[in-house]
């Protein structure tokens, strides 16, 4: 299990870069892809939509489950991975690469510092686990 240590996580398993240009980068961490297991199918938000933190911007359906996937601050939808489209697994095989989901322009940056960091993130796992 990786916790990349340049990534901010959510209490619901999704992970946040900030990208040079303050977009934001979200994905799901290898923690949730590996406990769905092979990912089959994915729906993402339209470029323009404006979301509330912790808000479902879309879902992720693998051979086991379908999870919701939780906007990990405020802000407006400025991609989505077409990749995933075509090629949904490539959540499974690269979380924190090609697998990313969408890119949010935060509407305060500031929330980022209210995500756990990969220390928090690791011992949250931990926890879930028992």
């Amino acid at each position: 299990m990786s916790f990349p240590k340049d990534l901010r996580y959510t209490k619901d398993h999704e992970w946040a870069r900030l990208e040079e240009d303050g977009t934001l980068t979200v994905g799901i961490t290898d923690h949730a892809q590996d406990a769905l297991g092979d990912v089959v199918y994915v729906e993402l938000p339209d470029v323009g939509r404006a979301l509330d933190a912790e808000e479902t911007f879309g879902v992720v359906e693998s051979v086991k489950s379908v999870s919701d996937l939780f906007a990990p601050c405020a802000g407006e939808v400025v991609a989505h991975n077409e990749l995933l489209l075509d090629a949904p697994e490539t959540i499974n095989s690269d979380p924190y690469g090609d697998g990313w989901l969408i890119r949010l322009k935060p509407a305060d940056a500031s929330e980022l510092g209210e995500l756990m960091d990969a220390e928090a993130y690791q011992m949250h796992v931990e926890a879930e686990a028992g």
